[in-house]
């Protein structure tokens, strides 16, 4: 049984990766703690463990074998830091740092303690994301040329229910959250246009304020690579309601998935059938991956290293990082411009 330890329940997914530790059959929360100790007093009653004042004396124990991140992200390379140099395995939300430098900080700790290091990026592993990665591979499309992925929810918009939106004030913290729609939200359709097109050259970015916040609501990244392809990734805190779409254009072909039905279509040349005359349903999906947090379970059972993740992850904060200063500068900010 390996024995969890909550670090914070600053993060709206925390509860979710609680649940998913109290379900598994290998772990088992122990322990919490959180920079906002009443919090952590409460939650720690609620699942009936123990809650530490001291994060050291938390890291120091011995009957705690792995920990589970999900602090204010301004907070990570401390919190992440120390848990690896106390030999504790780290499940993290994304991203992992708002910087290149600090990102290979942390993962320069964690190699160097030997801990498993697993980060949440969830819709890496979904049938669709297969699907589409396998028919790019396949050559299905021809070259690629624009992948286009929007994510957005109400989450900043007043409701009866919430006059101030449902996502928590502190999300719109910059000193804590190190961003705003584009950080968070903007996370997934980041990381899946870097796994279909790669690492860009350069990053655009242009922010919205549609609600007056201290971070952006809405916001708009386009991502330029060498070949001439373009990555656009969209994300908004202001939508009326919930849109997760993904385009991938191709010089022979296309694919889209959208949440509102829930079915990824393709049509082009190289195919056979509908699909080649007019857009034909996927029928058959790949099945879903095992989770990351499944994943990170398996890599500490079985010694092995979530490298694929951590790359990704990795390249995310690059990304986030360039479009930042993309918004600072006014300007494409280039990769190779990053400090690192």
């Amino acid at each position: 049984m390996i024995k969890v330890a909550m670090l914070s329940f600053w993060h709206v997914h925390a509860k979710d990766y609680a649940r998913l530790a109290v379900e598994h059959p290998e772990t088992q929360i122990v322990a919490i703690w959180d920079e906002v100790p009443e919090r952590g007093r409460q939650k720690a009653e609620a699942y009936g463990v123990k809650f530490y004042d001291d994060l050291q004396e938390l890291l120091g124990s011995p009957d705690i074998d792995a920990v589970i991140v999900d602090t204010p992200t301004t907070m990570h390379r401390h919190i992440i830091i120390a848990a690896a140099k106390a030999g504790k395995h780290i499940f993290t939300e994304k991203v992992v740092a708002t910087t290149t430098k600090e990102c290979k900080e942390i993962l320069a700790a964690v190699e160097a303690a030997q801990v498993k290091l697993t980060v949440s990026l969830p819709r890496l592993y979904t049938g669709f994301t297969q699907a589409i990665t396998n028919a790019i591979r396949d050559g299905l499309l021809g070259m690629i040329t624009t992948v286009r992925i929007r994510l957005t929810h109400n989450g900043a918009l007043p409701t009866e229910k919430n006059p101030n939106g449902s996502l928590p004030s502190y999300f719109f913290n910059l000193e804590q959250c190190g961003g705003g729609a584009l950080m968070d939200l903007g996370c997934h359709p980041m990381y899946l246009t870097r796994l279909f097109l790669g690492l860009p050259e350069s990053v655009s970015a242009s922010f919205g304020y549609i609600t007056g916040r201290e971070v952006e609501d809405s916001a708009v990244a386009t991502l330029r690579y060498p070949s001439g392809a373009l990555g656009i990734v969209e994300a908004g805190f202001v939508n009326s309601y919930s849109q997760f779409d993904i385009e991938v254009q191709g010089t022979e072909g296309s694919m889209t998935y959208s949440r509102t039905d829930d079915t990824l279509y393709i049509r082009g040349s190289k195919l056979t059938g509908e699909a080649a005359a007019g857009w034909q349903a996927v029928t058959e999906l790949p099945m879903n991956l095992p989770s990351p947090f499944e994943q990170w379970v398996s890599h500490i059972q079985n010694g092995t290293t979530a490298s694929d993740n951590i790359q990704l992850a990795l390249d995310l904060t690059r990304i986030m990082e360039a479009a930042t200063l993309s918004v600072k500068t006014g300007a494409a900010f280039q990769l190779r411009d990053l400090t690192e």
